[in-house]
């Protein structure tokens, strides 16, 4: 009886050729490729619903709320002399409604219906955790897999401050639920995520302060155009304190008084409520990697190769649980896309992250590709870099969008462009031309000899190319 027992549950064990963690944007990716190359897999998902971070709680609701908050912005300061619109109190409930709507709408369709077409895939909902290197336990299940690919993306970091957890706080996902504006608004984290959300709320009425620990937004940024970028939001009536530390919250009464310290000294603020936005950790807890020979480092971040690799060579990662420079939802599909095929056929694609652009949803947008200032300082101790406002750039005249800039770096010796920063409305959609650019090792002079559209925003890319040759102060309008 003892043999026939071993034999049922050996039986039980359900064999695979991949197996993906994770239920978002890398996890689908790697499942759509998985699919096409007819391989057998099992997709196993917990936590979020299908489509992880970004369709629930991330791009598609910010990117919602961020657009209806411009249009209640624009209204108000469009700056056209004769025109006037009759402004009513927005009804923020439901614009939170209708966000969620899109949210359920998207998921259904771009996630839920894809998963119903992947005919060699599994779908098992649970949590999965490593029992070896080559098998993984969901409940009392066993599954076995030649490959595996983690992608289980991230969760937001709660900063151990004294009074915190008791006084209770949001992170990014109750932020995009709430029903009400909250009427004083602490953001503790001045990245993305911190900017993108204390801007939104501002513009439906809260009185927002930031509370940022490095010495300044963004630090990793251009610091030419953060720097422009955080006076902007302080006109907007956004308090920006950098360089200091959240020490202790005190709750009375349902108020909640925030202290914190710099170089100052010790100061507070009073506050209605309190949104966590100091970054994001992997969520590798519950993976038990412990029985892997999987490397993590020392922020929680899978160690992984160029080619999505881990240390072990049948386990790869995608996404923000990976160690990679740029954790984004384009990188992400990317990741699992290339994380399948290298997996399932032995190829050892990667990632250029140097010509990947990302984008900071703030109005205006900071947008970025390639080198920075301080990266070609570093590489080269000398930066061949030129910067031109927008006031130079005839569509920002005509629209009164004028307080933007952009800033290219390229090699000092070759002239190939090697970065482009742009603080602008729309950054987001210019920097795909200057993604091109960046990749394909451009250089200004064939950028000088393009014909852009006038007048367009996009013509900025080629005179701030011009400006490293002559004066475009000087110049007329179609250049």
């Amino acid at each position: 009886m003892t043999n026939n027992r071993e034999e049922s549950d050996v039986a039980q064990v359900m064999k695979y050729d991949l197996i993906i963690i994770g239920g978002g944007a890398g996890a689908f990716a790697a499942a759509i490729k998985a699919n096409e190359l007819e391989a057998r897999t099992a997709l196993i998902n917990e936590g979020l619903p299908l489509g992880g971070t970004c369709v629930n709680v991330g791009c598609v609701p910010s990117k919602t709320l961020l657009h209806a908050a411009e249009l209640v912005h624009t209204a108000k300061h469009h700056n056209v002399p004769g025109i006037e619109f009759a402004i009513n109190q927005a009804d923020f409930a439901a614009v939170v409604a209708d966000e969620m709507a899109l949210v359920e709408q998207l998921r259904e369709k771009k996630y839920e219906q894809v998963l119903q077409g992947l005919t060699n895939l599994t779908f098992i909902e649970g949590r999965a955790s490593f029992v070896s290197g080559r098998k993984v336990k969901v409940g009392e299940q066993e599954l076995e897999a030649d490959r595996f690919i983690i992608a289980t993306g991230s969760t937001a970091i709660v900063p151990d401050v004294e009074g915190l957890v008791e006084a209770g706080y949001i992170t990014h996902v109750e932020a995009m639920k709430l029903k009400t504006v909250p009427k004083r608004l602490l953001v503790i984290g001045a990245g993305a995520v911190g900017l993108e959300l204390a801007q939104m709320y501002a513009r439906f009425g809260s009185q927002v302060t930031i509370l940022q620990r490095a010495a300044r937004i963004m630090p990793s940024a251009e610091r030419e155009l953060t720097d422009k970028l955080h006076q902007i939001l302080q006109s907007e009536g956004i308090k920006i304190v950098t360089g200091v530390q959240v020490t202790k919250v005190v709750t009375d009464n349902g108020v909640k008084t925030v202290f914190y310290s710099g170089k100052a000294g010790s100061e507070s603020v009073i506050v209605d409520e309190i949104l966590v936005a100091a970054g994001k950790r992997p969520n590798i807890s519950s993976l038990n990697l412990e029985v892997t020979d999987v490397i993590v480092d020392q922020k929680g971040r899978v160690a992984t190769r160029a080619t999505l690799q881990t240390s072990q060579p049948s386990i790869f990662a995608v996404g923000d649980v990976t160690n990679h420079p740029l954790r984004l939802e384009t990188t992400a599909g990317k990741e699992g896309t290339l994380a399948a095929e290298n997996a399932l056929t032995g190829t050892i694609k990667s990632i250029d992250y140097n010509a990947v652009p990302y984008t900071v949803f703030t109005d205006p947008q900071i947008a970025s590709v390639g080198y920075t200032e301080d990266k070609q300082m570093e590489e080269f101790n000398a930066c061949a870099c030129r910067s031109v406002s927008f006031d130079n750039l005839p569509k920002a005249l005509i629209t009164r969008r004028t307080e933007g800039v952009i800033k290219m770096a390229i090699h000092p010796e070759t002239q190939a462009i090697m970065g482009v920063h742009i603080l602008a409305p729309n950054a987001g959609d210019l920097i795909a031309q200057a993604m091109v650019i960046v990749k394909n090792k451009n250089t200004i002079d064939d950028v000088v000899e393009t014909l852009p559209i006038f007048p367009t925003m996009s013509e900025a890319i080629k005179l701030v190319a011009m400006s490293f040759k002559q004066d475009i102060s000087k110049l007329s309008c179609c250049i």
